[in-house]
Formats: structure tokens, sequence, C-alpha cells
């Protein structure tokens, strides 16, 4: 089992006890709270028999202290009392300062009506009061409170996320660099050792056609060695033509590759488009991008590449008629390692999409594709 998988199933572990332990609270608060509810709707009906036995009582010569002492224990669920025709008599446990306010009677009354079943005072004249009320401020402050703890939860569970993805992602980046600057360095002894004997075998009269060709192979190592010692650290954008990037990594593809591609452009070699990047990773871009095509279409088929240079960005759309990539692939497809070839490490996508978005803060994405008709794969850069 390797590192990444057991820090998944970490991930899933602590989500499985944040869940349970989220759901097991939000229960046990939500039958707490329905019992309080309960125990306030005797409260108020107590509360409603004091009031209904104290008016049936001939105050004189009567001892009705317990009756009294029931009503006044009443100090936390607020209560409206009215006459039959809705009038407000009195009210208790409510906003001392809007006592007699009205309309803020009126609107909590309404509240207590839609909340709760009135309880009825049968008077001994037979008149009929009604008693109306609503949850106490303690009881809803409980029956917010695992809502807001299940919120708690999530939050925690988010930010955990957040910081495994960003612990996960700076391993990620430590990896690219040590193997971009690990790769260049290896490069650079041979290449230089190569160079050499170049330089050698034009001392020594050697076939020119023979000396030009390892020139070309020593360049091109050259160039691969200045692309992975650049992955390392930012690279310096310089406002350059790139329809002269885009032709000359066409060209070196084109001549690497079968003659039954053919590439295609909606462009002049004349025509100048400036925008700021770095000329030797973007090229690696655009061959990672046109390789890609080839291996798609099997070797044969159609490759077009469109310009479209707006006021602030430019679209550069590289299509061509292969296989074309499902929907559901369009994010993976540039995860490093994510490969339908049987050979290749699967680091060219994910590779083009860092020295894209990270380095030139642009975008590269799949802008169009469908299974055995072809992609249109899109670069958009800042102006």
């Amino acid at each position: 089992m390797n590192i990444y998988s057991k820090k998944q199933k970490w991930k899933l572990f602590l989500l499985f006890i944040a869940l349970i332990i989220g759901v097991s609270s939000f229960v046990i608060t939500n039958n707490l709270t329905k019992k309080l509810s309960i125990e306030e709707r005797k409260k108020v009906e107590m509360w409603a028999l004091g009031m209904r036995q104290l008016s049936a009582l001939d105050i004189e010569g009567k001892d009705y202290t317990f009756i009294l002492e029931v009503i006044k224990n009443n100090e936390t669920v607020p209560v409206i009392l009215t006459n039959k025709e809705g009038k407000i008599i009195s009210s208790r446990n409510l906003d001392v300062d809007k006592e007699n306010d009205q309309k803020y009677l009126a609107k909590q009354l309404a509240k207590m009506k839609k909340d709760n079943d009135p309880i009825e005072i049968i008077l001994l004249d037979g008149n009929k009061n009604f008693i109306y009320y609503k949850e106490s401020i303690l009881l809803t402050r409980l029956f917010y409170f695992p809502i807001i703890q299940l919120g708690v939860i999530l939050l925690f569970l988010l930010v955990s996320y957040v910081a495994f993805s960003s612990s996960r992602k700076a391993e990620q980046n430590q990896v690219w660099v040590g193997m971009s600057k690990e790769t260049a360095h290896q490069l650079g002894t041979p290449t230089s050792s190569l160079l050499a004997s170049v330089e050698l075998l034009k001392l020594k009269n050697a076939e020119e056609k023979i000396v030009i060709e390892l020139e070309k192979d020593v360049h091109r190592l050259e160039v691969i060695t200045e692309r992975f010692s650049k992955i390392g650290s930012k690279p310096k954008l310089t406002k350059q033509d790139v329809v002269g990037v885009l032709i000359n990594a066409v060209k070196y593809i084109k001549a690497r590759s079968s003659q039954k591609v053919n590439f295609e452009f909606n462009f002049s070699e004349n025509d100048k488009v400036f925008v700021p990047f770095n000329s030797s990773l973007f090229e690696w871009v655009i061959e990672n991008l046109c390789k890609n095509s080839i291996d798609s279409m099997e070797g044969q088929g159609n490759i077009t590449i469109n310009i479209d240079d707006r006021i602030q960005y430019l679209f550069i759309d590289i299509i061509d008629d292969g296989k074309g990539i499902a929907k559901s692939k369009y994010k993976t497809i540039f995860q490093p390692g994510y490969t339908t070839k049987q050979r290749g490490w699967g680091l060219g996508l994910s590779l083009s999409k860092r020295i894209v978005e990270i380095y030139h803060e642009g975008k590269i994405f799949v802008n169009y594709s469908e299974v055995d008709k072809g992609t249109n794969m899109r670069i958009v850069l800042k102006k």
C-alpha cells in the first residue's frame, strides 16, 4: 500500500468519524428538544389550569397562594392571553420594552398561532379565554444548536480537506522540482561531452552530413535540459511572436511523424501576434499536444491549429480527428500518471498544464471532444 492510499484511507476515516459525531449529536439534541417542547406545553397547561381555577375562586376567605405561585413560576415560556374575540388581555415573558406595543403583540400572537395550538380556559360565567404560547429562548437555542454544530463539523471537514490537499500539492511540487532539477543535472554532463565530440569531429573533417545531424541532436538535448531546469523556478516571460514558436514546434513534430499526418494553420507564417511567454517552455506544450493528437489518430489524420486574437486574451486551438475523449475524462487527463498508452509516464499533459497555468497564468483545457470524432484542446494566454 503506497503513502497516497494510506492518506486517502485516513481522510475517509476522519470523515466517517465526523459524520457519526455530527449525526449522533443532531439526533440526541433533536430528541431532547422534543422532550423539552412537551414539558413546556405541560407548563403552559399548568399555567392555564391555575388561571382557570383562579377565575373560579371566591377570593374572600380562600387560600389561592399555590395557584398564584403556579402562575408566577412561568418565567421562561412566552404566552399571550386573549378573549374569545381574539383581543389580547395580557402577556408574559415577552420583550418588556414592547409589552404595550400592540403591533408587536399582534405579530407575536400571529407567530404563536402558527407554531402551537391554543389552550382553552372556560371561565365561571361560561366565557372562554385562550392562551397562546411559543417556545422559550432556551428551547429555540437548543433547536438551532445541532444545526450550528453540524455546520462547525462541516467547516472542520472543509478546513481539514484543504489542509490535506495543500499538503499533497506541496509534496507534488517538491517532487516536480526535484525530478526536474535532477533530470537537467543528469542531462548536462553527457550533453557537454557530445558537444565536445562534435567539435572534435569537425577538426577531423568528418562527413559534414553526420556532423550536422549530431549538432541538431545535441542542440535538442540542450533545449530539453533548459526546459527541465526551468520547471523548478518561475521562468521570465517576454513579449514574443507566438506564431513563430507555433510554426517551429509543428515543424519539429512534422519532421518526426508519419507522412500521413497533415498539419493545417488558419494563419499565415507572416502574421505577428505578440504575447508574454517563455518560448522554450511554451514550445514544449505545443509539442506535447501535437504528439497526443498524433497518437490519438494512430499516425494518420489531420491536425488543425487555430489562433483567435482578442483584445485581452489569445486563444490557441489544436484540433485533431482522432479517437476523442470521454466527457468524464476531461479533467482526469491532466492528472500526473494518467495515460492510455502502453509506454510513457503520463506526464505530458500534466507538465503542459503546469507550464500554462502556473508559469504563464493562462488556461489549458478540453474545449470540446467527441469519441471517435476528434478533440479540440484550447490554450488561453493573457495578452
